[in-house]
């Protein structure tokens, strides 16, 4: 049985929808938490995904975009709109010079997936290179700030535990997204904003697993160019709210995570193949098809269409019918997800519920 230190995960993380109404600023509330991370995406049109966190603060030059390798402030936030606050149920969106393409278009419909850190940052010297960090050591969650050296380094990421999964992006230049996970394997790497499958270079990684105080960074401009700010988002698995793992496709698997999901985000390690996103909001009952895909601005698109189907289940997941991306036959799947209930409650040993 997971039993867990987190009964409610919406006070940690949760996916909001919304249907733009073309003001400019608006506010778009309803978290049971102050975001320091928010990701957002058009559902219903090509436009890029948008992140924001509270390290970097928000602003029209503070946008990252996933599904491209810009630099802060990338993919024009100041003409179609973007984050201008964090507010303590949600956030503000402005509108831009053009329009609210981004956040807030008449009549389109948007999704944000939002973490909580630690809310304010500190200054972490366990690493060589010392770092601005907001973590959040309960949800096992963390947003790293530092400034690359161009020599093998590491760098401090308050979390207490070992992260299982990193994503990096240099904020100064045009660099690929990089991620990096247990079962990608620390000498190797991916690329959020590609379809590539996991390849090998030992100066990602500087081929070190993180520890329980850091993690390591070797010689590659991607994540540590000489003098650029960079920015790494860091998640160390809880018991009951998150799990970082891989599954062999081919066969409509079952994957036991210890809680009902509420986000997972999966990619085919050994093929080239979109990374996807499904949620429990887009798609409220089973089965789960509503996909967005973080390395192109593509529109959501239907697991009908793709023949792609999930089931969110009790106490995991299972893939229905999938294609190359979900469930390809014989390769390995990474995926992250995080909880909407545990399977067994700390605090009542209740079981949850399935759909």
């Amino acid at each position: 049985m997971a039993y867990t230190t987190i009964d409610n995960p919406a006070l940690f993380f949760e996916t909001l929808t919304w249907t733009g109404d073309g003001t400019s600023p608006r506010t778009l509330s309803g978290l049971q938490f102050q975001p320091d991370w928010v990701w957002g995406k058009r559902r219903d049109d090509a436009a890029g995904h948008n992140l924001f966190d509270s390290v970097r603060t928000a602003g029209s030059n503070k946008n990252l975009q996933s599904n491209g390798n810009g630099a802060e402030g990338s993919g024009s936030p100041g003409t179609y709109g973007y984050l201008s606050a964090f507010t303590s149920d949600g956030f503000t969106v402005t509108a831009g010079s053009s329009d609210n393409a981004y956040w807030n278009n008449n009549t389109a419909t948007y999704v944000s997936w939002n973490w909580l850190a630690g809310g304010s940052t500190s200054s972490n010297s366990d690493g060589s290179i010392t770092s601005t960090v907001s973590a959040n050591t309960t949800a096992g969650f963390s947003i790293v700030s530092y400034t690359g050296t161009g020599s093998a380094a590491t760098v401090g990421h308050g979390l207490g535990a070992a992260p299982s999964y990193i994503i990096i992006k240099d904020r100064d230049n045009s660099r690929s997204w990089i991620v990096g996970a247990d079962d990608i394997g620390w000498g190797n790497y991916m690329s959020l904003d590609a379809t590539d499958a996991s390849a090998s270079l030992s100066s990602i990684w500087n081929s070190t697993a993180p520890t329980s105080t850091v993690f390591s960074v070797g010689t590659a401009a991607n994540t540590n160019n000489s003098a650029s700010k960079l920015i790494a988002y860091c998640f160390a698995e809880k018991k009951g709210y998150s799990k970082i793992g891989s599954y062999i496709g081919g066969s409509n698997p079952f994957v036991y995570l210890g809680f009902k999901p509420s986000w997972i985000i999966f990619k085919n390690k050994n093929s080239s193949e979109n990374w996807r996103i499904v949620d429990n909001k887009r798609d409220t009952d089973n089965p789960v098809v509503q996909h967005l895909y973080p390395n192109t601005s593509g529109a959501e698109g239907s697991g009908t269409s793709y023949n792609d189907f999930i089931d969110f289940l009790s106490n995991g997941f299972k893939i229905r019918s999938g294609s190359g991306e979900i469930d390809p036959s014989g390769d390995r799947v990474i995926y992250m997800a995080f909880a909407e209930n545990p399977f067994v409650t700390a605090g009542t040993k209740a079981a949850g519920t399935a759909r």
